[in-house]
């Protein structure tokens, strides 16, 4: 007998192809949803690859055109080799000369539930189901025909049983409407190409961040200037060049000579990254000449200096590091004689000495890089960044009227994007010549309006004679300090910048580290390449807005000293190991047990994930009310075969049900594969009575809708389900705290939503550490805005749901 997937394996040469090997799994099967996936193939011809999945592996058919929402359309299904389960996550490029070369997308997935023994029908050739998945559901049916195909293989007909999910041909057709993939959004043709074997070349690549710091750190770093000008990324794919701006924007047409200049390398498959720059009569970086020349149309004037290569001549080398890099862009960019390329050249003076005369030079500062770090697409420690003078983007958000012979205006009024919004941070009126002075007036006129765009209403005397505008220009502004106010002093206006929008503008303050980080290269995540490092500036970045979240309340760690791949384990207790800085609670909180633990500041953040800390779980008390919750969470917890837009149903049914129960919720994501509905309280009830109330409200759910719902936990009880832990409102028991890191593979992150954001989740782990800082700079407001305990559990509630509080 045939060992399982062996046809799948004969055919595939897994030094080549990006598809995963087929190896069938071993032991019981974990109880969950029996998995579907459709994927759309542009192979020889175009075709939707229908996989069920049965005793372990996916079984798969080959539908040419597609599967149909008509009843009447008998959609031919060419039934093809096993796949491993594996198979339902792969996105990609198949190579040329491989068994079904060309771009494969995930089209669509989710759970299928047999109608009656899924193995009897299988083999009577007459398969009856339930589809539930991100674009199909209802029912349907997998008929064996007698027809005779190519070979050997069973010709199959895929049909749409009549319900109400079923639609005329003439008036809807699925696979027209809906083109793409449920996991990317790309369309077949927009997959990722292949390198190599085992490495993909990336359609797009953010790049790599510096973080600003306020001296020179210890170790092994090289330094750069620090270029006056637009950071740019190069794409070389099959002879044609793209050039990128930090925020994905294609700027190739606006610098035809540079684009050109870097074809005549001839690499192949590579990503190159460095800065687009107008340099002055003695040579130094001039950010008015470059917005010069943009606005001029001279390009040539620009010179494109290199720093760095992700990718070169099809080899990934984000791992590699630094310096071995820079020497390979270096060598490739070495027969070039053209003056618009620039190498990048580094110092390896003293530190002190290197900006010393880089502020000599009337430079913005210099670029300090890690010695052996990787490249990262986010913001990292290992790239620093230190400035001559306070130099950054503001959003400008209105002007005033000049006075005597000037003309166009008279000072820009600046702002940055915080917490609640926009908050202004003073104003510039020097730095201008007359040409920028007309041009800047021309945009600003544009962008008119009556009323002002901050958060806080400035006073009387700082409106008067303003004229606001719409918060779309970005300048960038030179100045002395930031005074207590978060006003700058002794502005200069520099130019204003095209490259980064306005929702990213906020206040840059150096980092400083809370205490010293040991084993800083240790990887946390491999999947991400995250170090330890990474993992401390991630809390020391987000300390103003997860803290709010630990004060006050006791914090159990979930600690994981030699990365998430290794041994996991929670501490609740101080016992008797020594964490810098945390705050050991009153004795007695926890009886029979060691002190419980706070994080009350960012030295405490610092010193958990000194010992290795990766996520955060708080109470649903604080200390000083510690027998009297202030809310409780309901987390709906999944069965990971579910496609996600049933999670945002199930959401938005429970959602429906708390307002009903006029309770005001707020949203989070998980970080793992669901939501958690935060419900605020007034300290009134104790633990009993409040995970008496979640428990009523979980288990109403499960009896309006038990096909959707389960208040039982376990796997076994929740397979097809989502499972409404209602657990976690007891005492002693946490759940993960607002803005913590997970330890799950690209260490996703816990993020409050708001209710009008629920709808346009794509997953639970949407927001990661790579990402969620640029989510936080542009939100326009707080997604929790209005939080409050206040909210009191009443005798109607109970009523309503059915339930009695206990005695």
């Amino acid at each position: 007998m045939a060992k399982p997937l062996s046809e799948y394996n004969r055919k595939r040469d897994f030094d080549i192809t990006a598809e995963p090997s087929g190896t069938a799994p071993s032991g019981k099967r974990k109880a969950t949803a029996l998995s579907f996936v459709i994927q759309k193939h542009d192979a020889r011809n175009l075709h939707y690859d229908f996989r069920l999945e049965l005793d372990g592996v996916l079984k798969s058919w080959a539908v040419p055109k597609g599967p149909s929402l008509d009843p009447g359309q008998k959609r031919l299904a060419v039934h093809v080799e096993d796949h491993p389960l594996s198979y339902g996550g792969f996105e990609g490029n198949i190579a040329a000369g491989q068994y079904g070369a060309g771009d494969v997308i995930v089209w669509d997935r989710g759970v299928w539930q047999p109608h009656g023994d899924p193995h009897q029908a299988y083999a009577a050739g007459k398969l009856k189901f339930s589809l539930i998945g991100e674009k199909l559901s209802g029912d349907w049916a997998l008929v064996r025909t007698r027809l005779k195909g190519s070979g050997d293989k069973e010709q199959w007909l895929l049909i749409k049983e009549h319900d109400a999910q079923a639609r005329p041909s003439a008036e809807y057709d699925i696979v027209q409407a809906q083109p793409n993939s449920v996991l990317s959004g790309a369309g077949v043709g927009a997959t990722k190409t292949r390198v190599n074997p085992k490495q993909a070349f990336p359609e797009h690549l953010k790049p790599q961040l510096a973080t600003l710091v306020d001296h020179a750190p210890d170790g092994d770093w090289q330094y750069e200037i620090k270029f006056d000008g637009y950071r740019m990324l190069a794409r070389i794919q099959a002879g044609e060049v793209r050039l990128f701006t930090r925020n994905g924007h294609d700027w190739t047409e606006r610098l035809p000579r540079q684009a050109k200049a870097v074809r005549a390398l001839k690499l192949k498959d590579s990503w190159l990254d460095g800065e687009m720059v107008s340099l002055n009569g003695d040579g130094l970086p001039d950010f008015q000449a470059l917005q010069n020349a943009f606005e001029s149309g001279h390009s040539l004037d620009i010179v494109y200096y290199l720093f760095d290569a992700p990718f070169l001549n099809g080899l990934d080398q984000r791992q590699a590091p630094i310096e071995a890099r820079r020497e390979k862009l270096k060598s490739a960019l070495a027969p070039s004689k053209n003056s618009l390329l620039r190498f990048s050249e580094a110092f390896t003076a003293p530190p002190r000495d290197i900006i010393e005369s880089a502020c000599a030079l009337n430079l913005e500062g210099v670029v300090g890089k890690r010695l052996g770090s990787p490249y990262v697409s986010t913001r990292s420690p290992d790239w620093i960044k230190l400035k001559c003078r306070q130099r950054q983007e503001f959003v400008i958000v209105g002007y005033t009227r000049p006075q005597g012979s000037r003309s166009g205006f008279g000072a820009l009024l600046l702002a940055v994007n915080g917490a609640s919004g926009l908050a202004y941070a003073g104003r510039v009126g020097t730095g201008f010549d007359q040409a920028s002075l007309d041009t800047v007036h021309a945009q600003l006129t544009a962008l008119d309006r009556k009323t002002s765009p901050l958060a806080k209403p400035l006073t009387r005397a700082q409106a008067r004679g303003v004229c606001w505008v719409a918060p779309k220009l970005v300048g960038e502004v030179q100045f002395a300090e930031w005074t207590r106010e978060g006003m700058v002093r002794h502005a200069t206006f520099i130019g204003l910048r095209s490259d980064k929008p306005f929702a990213q503008v906020v206040h840059e303050q150096p980092s400083k580290p809370a205490i010293s980080i040991t084993h800083a290269d240790r990887v946390i995540d491999s999947q991400s390449g995250a170090q330890k490092q990474h993992v401390a500036q991630y809390y020391s970045d987000i300390s103003e807005w997860i803290l709010p979240f630990l004060r006050h309340r006791p914090v159990s760690l979930l600690r994981a000293p030699e990365g998430i791949d290794g041994e996991q384990f929670f501490q609740k207790h101080a016992e008797r190991l020594a964490i810098p800085h945390i705050k050991q609670l009153a004795a007695g909180l926890d009886p029979g047990h060691a002190r419980l633990m706070e994080i009350d500041s960012a030295q405490a953040l610092q010193g958990v994930v000194q010992m290795g800390t990766v996520e955060l779980h708080t109470w649903g008390a604080t200390t000083d009310k510690i027998e009297t919750p202030d809310h409780f969470v309901l987390d709906l917890d999944p069965d990971p075969a579910l496609p996600w837009k049933t999670m945002l149903e199930a959401a938005q049914l429970t959602l429906s049900v708390l307002d009903e129960l006029g309770l005001e919720v707020f949203v989070k994501t998980s970080g793992g594969k669901g939501l958690h509905l935060m419900v605020p309280l007034a300290r009134r009830d104790g633990w009993e009575t409040v995970k008496a109330f979640s428990k009523a409200i979980a288990q109403f759910m499960a009896k309006q809708l038990p096909e959707r719902f389960t208040a039982t936990s376990g796997p076994k009880n929740r397979v097809g389900k989502i499972f409404i832990d209602y657990l976690r409102n007891a005492r002693g028991a946490s759940t993960v705290t607002a803005y913590s890191l997970r330890a799950r593979p690209g260490l996703p992150v816990s993020v409050p939503v708001s209710r009008e954001e629920l709808t346009a989740l794509r997953t639970a782990q949407q927001w990661t550490l790579a990402n969620v800082l640029e989510r936080l700079q542009g939100l326009k407001a707080d997604p929790w805005a209005g939080y409050a305990h206040r909210q009191k559990i009443s005798k109607k509630m109970w009523d309503k749901l059915g339930a009695r509080p206990p005695e």
